[in-house]
């Protein structure tokens, strides 16, 4: 595993003396920033020696409370264990009110023992590497929805859209408008700032099916790894830039069960080492290998959907006719699939991954959506014919539609232990059941059979 070279801080702190403190991140395994604010002469140590973290950091729930049944808390006496820097990931952060920086740290494979299996960026780096093995590497990029709320709730004490800045607040879907772009410019302005500040590829930026909610691309990365890194940080900027404006980015799957959830889009295909595309075809079906990559993730989609879609919350996105897909699917053009063969021209050729919501840990979903790809090249798993017209009529093979049915099926599934890491597996099912209890302790037996009923 590559970490940074101690001349990136050198030449940052020379570049920027104004920045007295710099804020230290490591993603868990919700894909929540956690970590610590430096003062910056503490930064080349960070680089020279690794800096510890608490094992428990990487054992947290979403509410980030220990979960002594992960193995990292105090059986191992909460043990410290060492980080050190990312390459690159060293930059500013534009939104703060005074000049700071920002570094992400990943667990040292063996310094960082025993909280090393746990972390979420180590999960995609083995899938990344067993692929490359292979001769295949991949080519990603990550779309994330969100909703710009305002952080004043409404009469009824609900979230409410922003205000845009003509003083109207939305309350049409008005998906794809441009004047809707328009009336948050302020808001859009700073983020493609902030964006060229950090280095992230950030383009175009879309307004989606519900009233503030958007959608802004990043470009598609020849490194797996980077798109990745990129997505987690951009995310981290969308909620610092929405609060230097009074205001909320929620990343929830489905804040509001009468408009459009949010997902996380992950686009991929397959590269030879020179970064021709392995599954570029004039056929809009794509090659072989296209389709093979397709049969592994409908294969193991079922086993890895608690990773795709967390939370209680994720599954309510799952409805008809909503851009959600509902079935085991795969369409060429077609957005009522679970993957999505996009057109354009024959180089361009790859898979719109779509099952993700928002709130999945980009990290972990890529890590599943490649390690299925492997499977299905390994096997050579044909996919089934193409749906097409609208996939919400033709749907078969459902996905399960409520967190219990989805975290079963992965903790009893013997190709995600080898696939993802038992040593990580177990740490990650022991954080979401601590929260499935705890869910299920917030909302009564009697509502959960409702929530059964209506995900």
């Amino acid at each position: 595993m590559q970490f940074a070279d101690i001349q990136e801080a050198h030449d940052f702190l020379a570049l920027h003396p104004e920045v007295r403190l710099i804020e230290l991140m490591l993603i868990d395994a919700n894909g929540i920033p956690r970590g610590k604010l430096l003062h910056r002469d503490e930064l080349l140590a960070v680089y020279e020696n690794g800096r510890p973290l608490p094992s428990s950091i990487l054992s947290l729930t979403i509410q980030g409370e220990d979960v002594e049944e992960s193995g990292l808390v105090w059986e191992v006496a909460d043990a410290d264990c060492w980080t050190y820097p990312i390459p690159g990931s060293l930059t500013l952060q534009p939104w703060r009110n005074s000049p700071t920086g920002q570094l992400q740290v990943s667990m040292h494979p063996t310094q960082g023992l025993p909280a090393a299996p746990a972390d979420p960026r180590h999960v995609l780096i083995r899938a990344i590497d067993r692929l490359k093995a292979d001769g295949y590497h991949p080519v990603m990029a990550v779309e994330l929805e969100f909703y710009l709320l305002d952080k004043q709730r409404d009469v009824n004490g609900r979230p409410q859209p922003a205000l845009q800045t003509n003083g109207v607040r939305p309350q049409a879907p008005q998906v794809y408008g441009v004047y809707e772009l328009e009336q948050l410019q302020p808001f859009l302005d700073d983020l493609y700032v902030a964006c060229e500040v950090q280095g992230l590829p950030v383009r175009t930026a879309i307004s989606e099916y519900a009233p503030g909610q958007l959608e802004l691309t990043l470009e598609h990365r020849f490194d797996a790894l980077q798109a990745i890194d990129e997505g987690v940080r951009y995310k981290r900027l969308v909620k610092g830039v929405a609060g230097k404006h009074g205001l909320q980015a929620c990343f929830m799957a489905k804040p509001f069960g009468d408009q459009a959830g949010s997902g996380m889009h992950m686009h991929v295909s397959l590269a030879d080492a020179e970064g021709n595309n392995l599954m570029a075809s004039n056929d809009p079906q794509g090659t072989p290998l296209l389709r093979h990559a397709i049969g592994g993730m409908l294969t193991t989609l079922n086993d890895t959907l608690a990773i795709f879609c967390p939370n209680a919350n994720s599954y309510r996105r799952f409805q008809a006719n909503s851009y959600a897909p509902l079935a085991k699917s795969w369409g060429v053009n077609n957005r009522t699939v679970s993957f999505r063969v996009p057109g354009g021209p024959a180089k361009s050729r790859h898979v719109e991954h779509r099952i993700c919501g928002a709130d999945a840990n980009p990290y972990l979903a890529a890590a599943a959506i490649l390690a299925g790809i492997h499977h299905g090249i390994q096997h050579q798993i044909d996919p089934g014919e193409a749906t097409i017209g609208n996939g919400y009529e033709q749907a078969c093979e459902t996905l399960p539609t409520d967190w219990l049915t989805a975290l079963r099926a992965l903790e009893q599934s013997t190709w995600a232990k080898e696939a993802l890491g038992e040593d990580f597996l177990k740490v990650f099912l022991a954080i979401k059941w601590a929260e499935f209890r705890q869910f299920m302790g917030e909302v009564g037996e009697q509502d959960w059979r409702w929530y059964l009923s209506h995900a």
